[in-house]
Formats: C-alpha cells, sequence, structure tokens
C-alpha cells in the first residue's frame, strides 16, 4: 500500500530520482513494460452477432422452421411473409439492444490531456498517456490529476474528488502523513491522489505509482468489464413466455401430425395444418408491440425530465423497490451553504443575521474580504467553502469586488494546512483590520477578547466553553465550522508575525452541502409506496446520517454503516443485515457493488442513483442505474439506463408512477395477444381432432397477428394511467406475468376459437344449403364452400379480436364506466382493422392471395353478431366481479 510508506522507501521502490526524475532511457523501458496510461476498452459487439443473438429464440426457430418447410411445399408467400417477420423482428432487437458500451470511452476522456513531469533535470509538459510509474510530476490549482500518485511534496494543497469518493468538499492533502492502517478508504488517504480529480487549491510534487487499468480509476473500469445479467423481470418472463409458446407449438404440431395420419389424411395437408399451428402458437407481433409501448412510454418521459438509455428500464422502474442514492448532487445541492451562526451572543439561522448590527456586518465581511474565491450567480471559482461565504454575504448585497475597493487588501498570511487558518489586512478609512478566520481550536486560542453586545470583552474560559458548545452543536447537524476574529492596528506597517496575535473573537457559521428542498416530499411519496430509499455516500457517517435524517431516510444512528465496518463483513454477513441499514458512508466502487448485490438477494427490485465516477459500477449492477444529467459524469451516464435532466430525486418518483402505468399496460397488450393466439390454437386443434379441413390457413393466422392485433395491442399500450398506481406496494419481481390474467386469457382465446369454429360450419353449410349446423361436414366439401367457410373463419377471428381489446381496458369495470372514447387511438384502431379487413375480402387481387371471397347479406350480419359475442359475455362476467367485491 502506498500510503503506508515513506517517501525514500517509494522512491527506492520505484526506482526513481527526485531532482531530476526518470532519464529519457529508463522512460521507454518502463513504457515498454506498462504501456499507455490510458484504459484498455472492451471488445465491442459486432452488427452480426447482435443480429444473431437477436434470433437466437425459440420461437425464432419455429417460425424458421415453418417458413423452411413452407417454402419446400411451394407456399412461398407464408414462406416470405415468416421470414419478413423473423428479419423485422431482429432489426427491431439490434436497434434497442443496449449501444456499445461508451463507459470507458468517457473514462479515457476523464484523463487530463497535459502532465507537467520532471525528466532528464528539466520539467516537460507531456500527454498524460506518457506517464509511467516513478515519474516525478508538479501538480498545481486547476490541473487534472494524471495518475495516482503518492505526494511527495505539498503546500495547501487541496484536491477535488467527488467524482471518484463521492465527497463534496476538497481534501487536504499532505505528504507527512503517513498511516499503519492497510485499510484506509480513499477519502482518507491523505498523502495520495488519484487519477481524474482535481487540484484545486495550492501546489504539489508527487511520484507516479499507478498508471492506467492500476489506478483507482482502472478498477472502476474492470468492474465495467464484468459481464452482468442485465435482463429486467419483464425480458425474463417474456424469454419464459416465448419458450412456453414454442414448447407448446412443437407439441401441439407433433399431436395434430399424428392424429391426422392415424385419421388417414394428406402428409402435405398436415404439414400445412402444423406450419399454421406453429404461426398460430407465436405471436409474432409482442416483441415489436411491447418494444413500441416502451419506447412511446420514452417518450412521454422525457417530457417528465426523465431520458430512458434501455427500453426494458420503463418497466423496471415500475417495479423497484428499492432507491439507492449518491448523496452529493442528488439529495443534496453538491455545494456547500452557510446556515447557522453565532455571533453577539445570539445563535440562529444565517436569515436571522442583521447589516445593521455592527457585529453581524463585521462577520459578514470578514467572510467576504479574507477570501480568495470568486461568486456570482452564474460563475464561481475556488474552494467550495470559501465560495460558500462569499454566497452568504451575497444574500446581504455584500458583494466581493464592491468591499474590496472600499476596504483594500494591504497584506495577507495565505491559509495553511499547519495552521487552518488565513489572515488579510484591509483598509477601514484612517485604519486598518486584520481579519482571520479558520478552524475553531486554532483561533480560539489566539483570541483574548470576544464581541458581545456590539463591545469587545475580556474573553473568559467560561466564554470559551459556551463557544465550543455551540460549535458541537453545529458538529452534531453535521455542519462544517469556520470562525471568524479581527483586530484594529493603526498602521500597515507591522511585523507579519505579530498579525494572528491578541484577537477580537468575532463569530462562527456552520455550513454543509444541504438536501434539496423538494426530496424530502419524494422520499415521503416513496416510503407510502412501499419504495425505501437508501443513502450510499463518501462522506462521514456522522455526516451521512445528519441528511439521511433531515430526510426522512434513517432514524436512528444504528442504521448507519461505514467503509471500514463494511470491510469486515463478507457478502453474506452483509446480505444478511441490510434489511437494517438505510446509510452507507466512507464507502468506495467495490463497496457500492457489494451492497446493490445484497439488497438484490433479498428479491428486492433495486435502482441506484449517482452522478460520479465511483457511481458506474453499481449503476451497471443494479436493476436500473439512474445517473444526473447536469452534474453527473460522461462514466456515470454510460453506465446508467436512465438520466434524469433536472438532477431532481423527485423525477424518478414520477418516473415510477410512469413506470408503474405502462407495465400495467403491457400486461393488458400480453392477455391480449395472447388470447387472440390461444383462440387460433384452440379453433385449428379442434378442427382437426373433429376431422374437418384447417379453417385457416397460416397466411390468416400472420396478417391477423401482425396487421389486425397489432393496432389495438399499441392502442392498449397508450391506454390512460391509474391516478391510484402510487398507493400501491411494488409488486413482487417473481411475479407471474400472467398473475390475475390467465383464467381471463384462456376463457376469452376458448371464445374466440369457438366462435371461429361457428363462423366455419356456417359459411359451409350456407354455401353448400344445409341448414342444420351441428351434424359433422362431410369430408368432400367444394372448394367454393371451403373458400366461404374460411372467410368467415377469417373475418370472424379478426373483428372478434378487435372487439375483445375494449375488454382488457379494466378488469372490472365496464367500457361504458371507463368510457368507450377515453382512448381515441384504439377506437381508431378498431376502425382502421375493420377497413383493413374490408379491403382484404373486397380487392380481388389480395382476396386471390389470401384464398378468400367478399361475404354479403346474411354472412356479414352473422359475422357482426358473432364478433360482439366476447364483449357480451365479458360484460356480464364484470358485473358478477362487481357485485362480489362490493
Amino acid at each position: 500500500m502506498w500510503f503506508n510508506k515513506d517517501v525514500t522507501e517509494i522512491t527506492k521502490e520505484l526506482n526513481s530520482n527526485l531532482v531530476n526524475g526518470l532519464s529519457s532511457n529508463e522512460v521507454k523501458n518502463r513504457f515498454e513494460k506498462y504501456g499507455y496510461n490510458k484504459l484498455k476498452e472492451k471488445k465491442k459487439k459486432t452488427m452480426i452477432r447482435m443480429f444473431f443473438e437477436q434470433i437466437n429464440d425459440v420461437m425464432i426457430y419455429i417460425l424458421l422452421g415453418a417458413a423452411i418447410v413452407s417454402g419446400l411445399l411451394g407456399e412461398l408467400t407464408d414462406s416470405i411473409i415468416i421470414g419478413i417477420v423473423i428479419i423485422i423482428n431482429a432489426i427491431i432487437g439490434v436497434v434497442q439492444e443496449n449501444k456499445a458500451e461508451k463507459s470507458l470511452e468517457a473514462l479515457k476522456k476523464l484523463s487530463t490531456p497535459k502532465a507537467l513531469v520532471k525528466r532528464d533535470g528539466t520539467l516537460k509538459e507531456i500527454s498524460s498517456e506518457e506517464v509511467v510509474p516513478g515519474d516525478i510530476i508538479v501538480i498545481d490549482a486547476g490541473r487534472f490529476i494524471p495518475c495516482d500518485m503518492r505526494i511527495l511534496e505539498s503546500a495547501n494543497l487541496m484536491i477535488e474528488e467527488s467524482a471518484l469518493t463521492g465527497e463534496s468538499v476538497p481534501v487536504e492533502k499532505s505528504s507527512k502523513v503517513i498511516s499503519d492502517n492497510e485499510k484506509i478508504p480513499l477519502g482518507d488517504q491523505k498523502n495520495m491522489a488519484f487519477m481524474s480529480t482535481l487540484a484545486t487549491y495550492g501546489r504539489g510534487v508527487g511520484i507516479a505509482v499507478g498508471t492506467g487499468m492500476d489506478t483507482e480509476i482502472g478498477k472502476i473500469a474492470k468492474l465495467l468489464h464484468e459481464d452482468i445479467d442485465t435482463k429486467t423481470p419483464l425480458q425474463k418472463k417474456l424469454d419464459q413466455v416465448g419458450k412456453l409458446l414454442g414448447f407448446l407449438a412443437l407439441s401441439v404440431c407433433a399431436l395434430i401430425f399424428v392424429v391426422g395420419m392415424l385419421q388417414g389424411r394428406d402428409v402435405f395437408d398436415m404439414f400445412m395444418i402444423s406450419i399454421s399451428l406453429a404461426v398460430a402458437a407465436i405471436p409474432e407481433g409482442l416483441v415489436a408491440v411491447v418494444t413500441i409501448v416502451l419506447a412511446m412510454g420514452v417518450q412521454k418521459m422525457i417530457k417528465e425530465n426523465a431520458i430512458i438509455r434501455k427500453l426494458p428500464a420503463v418497466e423496471t422502474l415500475g417495479s423497484v423497490s428499492i432507491i439507492c442514492s449518491d448523496k452529493t448532487g442528488t439529495l443534496t445541492q453538491n455545494k456547500m451553504t452557510v446556515t447557522k451562526f453565532y455571533c453577539n451572543n445570539r445563535f440562529g439561522t444565517l436569515d436571522e443575521l442583521s447589516k445593521n448590527n455592527a457585529t453581524d456586518l463585521l462577520l459578514l465581511e470578514n467572510m467576504v474580504l479574507n477570501n480568495d474565491a470568486t461568486f456570482d450567480k452564474n460563475n464561481s471559482t475556488g474552494d467550495p467553502t470559501e465560495i460558500a461565504l462569499l454566497e452568504a454575504g451575497f444574500k446581504y448585497n455584500i458583494f466581493k469586488d464592491e468591499i474590496e475597493k472600499v476596504h483594500k487588501r494591504i497584506d495577507e498570511i495565505p491559509f495553511d494546512s499547519d495552521r487552518k487558518l488565513m489572515t488579510t489586512v484591509n483598509e477601514y478609512n484612517n485604519e486598518y483590520y486584520v481579519m482571520t478566520k479558520g478552524a475553531l481550536d486554532n483561533l480560539l486560542n489566539l483570541c483574548n477578547e470576544i464581541l458581545i453586545d456590539d463591545k469587545a470583552i475580556e474573553f473568559t474560559p467560561e466564554l470559551k466553553e459556551e463557544i465550543l458548545s455551540k460549535s458541537n452543536n453545529m458538529s452534531d447537524e453535521a455542519l462544517r465550522v469556520i470562525a471568524s476574529a479581527y483586530k484594529v492596528i493603526p498602521s500597515k506597517d507591522i511585523n507579519i508575525s505579530d498579525l494572528e496575535t491578541n484577537l477580537t473573537f468575532i463569530g462562527m457559521v456552520g455550513m454543509i452541502d444541504p438536501p434539496r428542498e423538494e426530496v424530502k416530499d419524494s422520499i415521503k411519496v416513496c416510503k407510502e409506496s412501499g419504495i425505501k430509499t437508501v443513502m450510499i455516500t463518501g462522506d462521514h457517517k456522522n455526516t451521512a446520517f445528519a441528511i439521511a435524517e433531515a430526510l426522512g431516510i434513517a432514524t436512528s444512528i444504528d442504521e448507519t454503516i461505514d467503509g471500514l465496518t463494511l470491510d469486515k463483513l463478507s457478502q453474506e454477513e452483509l446480505n444478511s443485515k441490510i434489511d437494517s441499514l438505510r446509510v452507507f458512508a466512507r464507502v468506495s466502487p467495490e463497496h457500492k457493488v457489494k451492497i446493490v448485490k445484497a439488497l438484490k438477494s433479498k428479491g428486492n427490485i433495486v435502482s441506484m442513483t449517482g452522478d460520479g465516477v465511483n457511481d458506474a459500477p453499481s449503476l451497471r449492477m443494479a436493476d436500473i442505474g439512474v445517473a444526473m444529467g447536469i452534474t453527473g459524469t460522461d462514466v456515470s451516464k454510460d453506465a446508467s439506463d436512465m438520466i434524469l435532466t433536472d438532477d431532481n430525486f423527485s423525477t424518478i418518483v414520477r418516473a415510477v408512477e410512469e413506470g408503474r402505468n405502462i407495465y400495467t399496460n403491457i400486461k393488458k397488450t400480453i392477455a391480449f395477444l395472447l388470447s387472440c393466439n390461444i383462440g387460433e390454437i384452440i379453433a385449428l386443434f379442434l378442427a382437426i381432432i373433429m376431422g374437418w379441413f384447417a379453417p385457416l390457413i397460416p397466411i390468416h393466422i400472420l396478417w391477423v397477428n401482425l396487421v389486425t392485433d397489432t393496432l389495438p395491442a399499441l392502442a392498449l399500450g397508450v391506454d390512460p394511467g391509474d391516478r391510484d398506481v402510487m398507493k400501491d406496494t411494488p409488486r413482487n419481481p417473481k411475479e407471474s406475468l400472467f398473475k390475475g390474467t390467465g383464467p381471463f386469457i384462456f376463457l376469452n382465446g376458448f371464445i374466440i376459437g369457438i366462435l371461429t369454429l361457428i363462423a366455419f360450419m356456417i359459411g359451409i353449410k350456407h354455401t353448400m344449403g344445409i341448414s342444420n349446423i351441428f351434424p359433422l361436414m362431410p369430408e368432400n366439401i367444394p372448394s367454393e364452400a371451403l373458400i366461404t367457410g374460411r372467410t368467415m373463419a377469417f373475418v370472424v377471428l379478426s373483428m372478434s379480436q378487435l372487439v375483445h381489446s375494449f375488454n382488457l381496458r379494466h378488469s372490472k369495470k365496464s367500457i361504458f364506466q371507463v368510457g368507450l372514447f377515453t382512448n381515441k387511438f384504439l377506437i381508431f384502431s378498431m376502425l382502421i382493422g375493420l377497413a383493413l379487413q374490408l379491403i382484404v375480402i373486397s380487392v380481388p387481387p389480395l382476396a386471390a392471395i389470401f384464398k378468400v371471397k367478399f361475404l354479403t347479406g346474411s354472412l356479414l350480419v352473422t359475422v357482426i353478431f358473432l364478433s360482439l359475442v366476447p364483449l357480451i359475455i365479458n360484460e356480464i362476467i364484470k358485473i358478477f366481479k362487481r357485485s362480489t367485491s362490493k
């Protein structure tokens, strides 16, 4: 561990020279050994591989088999249509598949383009990719750290590491700090600097100890290389449905073929009937329809400030039971803000200060004058703590650029990490004010007076104890305390070493990265919806708990655990304790993945929100990763499933609500399509068992599945959402896709199948002039009668399914209660479906391809009546359901 070793030991181990750096020859040798200081890319899938992965499915294999057999038997039209279906489904899958991983490319972009190094005794600015272990690197404010390095020298060096550790405040670095503890979190490694972090203050010199994949960023990259099962619950369930339908199709085909052979039927006819059954068993449009429904949900969510990168994430959102949220920038505002003060023997909120009070005004002026940062509403530079002090002055119309013109800075003692103080000397009319600010403990030792009631009095031990007590109150609220003091000197000609002596204590302020105002309400809604919120952060335990308590995430410190404790727990031990934990503090990227795994081990559907590089692996590991659009790094965005364009936690709640409604609509769509397919199977199966001709041919079934059914299925996918959906608890991820709909699907499939057979019989017997419906049809049916019967079956199958779509609007409410016209898309889809069906049977060329004819008179009336039967039966069933529920 580099942070455990002293400078001499490290220099010797890396065979480097602190004065001259590495020689050119040595750099060349190390470059050959270690390679470029960049991250390795994961091998990307080719388009061909993605295409073939899409057709690697049982349903697709059956359809391919059906297409080949159809072609061999001369039914080229059926073969071509089935082939087109397969290609369309594969193309949709490739387009919607997770785009090539950009995470590592984004990680590379975070690397600084230039690094200042010592080589051959001179300073050189080189590409960061050319840095090798052992290089001596110079750090100054505003420069990104090009690799992992051990700090050799430091002067007030502050490095902002929030993208890596999640801690919002820049970390003070020192070469002198060495610990014997071998398990120190990244945020506490004061003598280390890490690749892609930013130096915000001071300067330093370091020695490169890790480059490329051997850096902390590289470790994250390795985690992103791991192959993870990213299929959502819906995808997994659709896969199961596909396999089930596939085996069902093969079983029914085999059974029918055997029955047909025993009946002495023609082998060619049995092949065609088997193909018809295979096509009927598989809802060809299901994948495309579900994809389109999800895509329409995506467009709706964009208006809610949520960009969905991966379509299945829409459905996953609806089943989320735990939201793991990074603190900085997600639950908080990602900026230090002064919230409390103690001044003039008063303790309160910042709003209670008054410019009309001399001591209050002096405290505000001290914060603004003794400050090296800049601040305005559009742009700020410098240390976040100093920016927070300037913003506090800004609220009282005390602007740095203006007040410095009035009270010009004459001299200063810069901030020093040992003193933890900063001092400036400013003109005040004909006098000079020494303004000092810094750590309370250090400042108290320099004060012999305190301002109380606008008067300087002796700073007694009792008063100092009172100040410390108030400071502890602030610390208990996880506030960072900055104290202020001053003294008046008659002349600017004073020994600088005497400036920080005999000071008068003015007051102190407490600051914190505050919670977002709207987040508390959102967390409350989550709680009422059965969704648990968990905070995961790189901040200290007390700070994390204070924020969590304020937001209603945790109520006891016992619900908080830190990274060091996590290290001592195995994955199994954490799994057993995870239900009692709400806050995870001082964590590393590996910890976050471990936490998500533990939560998922309990059967939870886990969402992880974050904005930093350190969040990327856990965003990818979670069932749904949510990145911040404004403050989020490219890495977190590319590892996520959803991006919040407003960085607002509340947007997640709205997205969850939308996800729940979309899932309900998808279930309606699936129930509709499957009940229609079961109707087709029943019609064919019963006809063959009873020795009849097949009432439908493959092209009829393909037309109904791909054209007639698709439009109402899509319309059901955009059915208006349920306003009370967030009053329900998250559904069990193991819950069957058919929970509550199984009997409904089979009942309506049976009804549609029987109606199709009845229409088939009526058409044949009407043509043949047979009045009695029920005696079995003779074996030798004239072709004209067979065409009429199949036309009747084809039209009734299509129209009854169109009518059946209205049954899916609600499981209990009548279509008239729901509102016949509340889903205008469904009305339009029915009208379009009827128009297309009419065109197929009335336009001679199309009628010839489909082997159908135009229907007139009593046959048309019969078709209309039979098609309305599913709606009538379901309305009667709903009446009984409503009366039973009462």
